[in-house]
């Protein structure tokens, strides 16, 4: 069965966004509880590329494909889960890339979607809101994407829109360097543990 293309986040408007979102049904990985059979001798790079066995995963349709089957364990390790069985996949950094992003508003009226590397399309907002950590290069940003919000999936915000979101902070009114989406606000500072 073909996938659908890819939709063109420049030209869709955020209601068209939350109506894709909303139809489109992830299988229940937290649902399923198979024994462990092994490694999936796959890899995430930490710029968002799959490998397979050390070679990138060439066809976006099959990434796609397993990004749908992947659940984060209470370990923090990832997994690959159907209902039948549970393979380890390493992931270097964070399991996806918001690659592009599209904002509608100002201040506590703005709301932020991302498109993440895998088409995935996410609104930042309570349920899915933004952090930001310290790392090495600078800021570095993630978005909430699925599952349990203190243990689930999250996106590095590619550098390109991590610029994007500091232009409309910059922008902004007040002390804090931060962001709003969907009600939220979302501060600059990097975390504390």
């Amino acid at each position: 069965m073909p996938m659908e293309p890819l939709p063109d986040l420049a030209t869709l408007s955020l209601p068209e966004i939350a109506r894709l979102v909303e139809e489109r049904r992830l299988p229940p990985v937290d649902q399923w509880n198979p024994s462990h059979c092994g490694d999936s001798e796959m890899r995430i790079a930490s710029d968002g590329t799959w490998f397979y066995q050390g070679s990138p995963i060439g066809r976006p349709a099959m990434v796609r494909l397993f990004s749908t089957i992947l659940r984060r364990e209470a370990d923090g390790g990832y997994v690959l889960v159907t209902p039948v069985e549970k393979l380890t996949i390493a992931v270097e950094d964070a399991p996806f890339v918001a690659v592009e992003m599209k904002a509608e508003g100002d201040g506590p009226d703005s709301r932020l979607a991302f498109r993440l590397n895998t088409g995935d399309l996410v609104t930042a907002g309570p349920q899915h809101p933004l952090r930001f950590a310290e790392g090495p290069d600078g800021p570095r940003p993630y978005l909430h994407v699925r599952g349990a919000i203190d243990a689930g999936l999250e996106a590095l915000v590619a550098r390109p829109v991590y610029y994007e979101l500091a232009d409309r902070a910059i922008g902004g009114a007040g002390d804090v360097p931060g962001i709003w989406s969907d009600g939220a606000f979302f501060s600059f500072a990097p975390a504390t543990a």
